[in-house]
């Protein structure tokens, strides 16, 4: 599959919101509403779109610029050591495009963005039964620092 990855164009929004239910694809827990998974991620995605934030969006994009994924990322602080960071809001693939090495070359591209915006270190949150996210972060060196505990009352 050929395809190329670029900063993420106004154009791209409709195929990048399109992607946005991929963000629940695996086992969610019957505790949670699959579209909480990605609605706000969803609305970030539009405010960006509008100009009213700031983040940095890579595409993967065929050459007759169908969005085959794309990653959503903002600048921020690390939440414990407060050095520059980034925190990878989204990433999502098209399931035509698993497999393919779309979801890796998007994943680097976006720590190479992040760097160059003098980001130290990469941040992210996984569901704890999405075992495939999880496993596709280990393999890229990422490794889970916290444990977020949730008891319904």
């Amino acid at each position: 599959m050929n395809y190329e990855i670029r900063n993420a164009e106004v154009s791209d929004g409709k195929g990048m919101l399109d992607l946005m239910p991929r963000l629940a694809d695996f086992e969610v827990p019957d505790s949670r509403n699959p579209d909480h998974l990605w609605r706000d991620d969803a609305a970030l995605l539009e405010r960006w779109l509008k100009g009213e934030e700031e983040c940095l969006v890579l595409v993967a994009v065929t050459s007759a610029s169908r969005v085959l994924g794309f990653t959503l990322t903002r600048l921020r602080p690390e939440a414990l050591s407060h050095e520059p960071s980034a925190h990878l809001e989204a990433i999502a693939v098209d399931q035509a495009a698993e497999g393919q090495g779309v979801a890796k070359a998007l994943l680097k591209a976006t720590e190479e963005s992040a760097r160059a915006k003098s980001a130290e270190t990469l941040t992210l949150h996984v569901i704890s039964s999405n075992t495939r996210a999880r496993e596709f972060y280990e393999r890229a060196g990422y490794f889970g620092e916290l444990v977020r505990y949730i008891k319904p009352i």
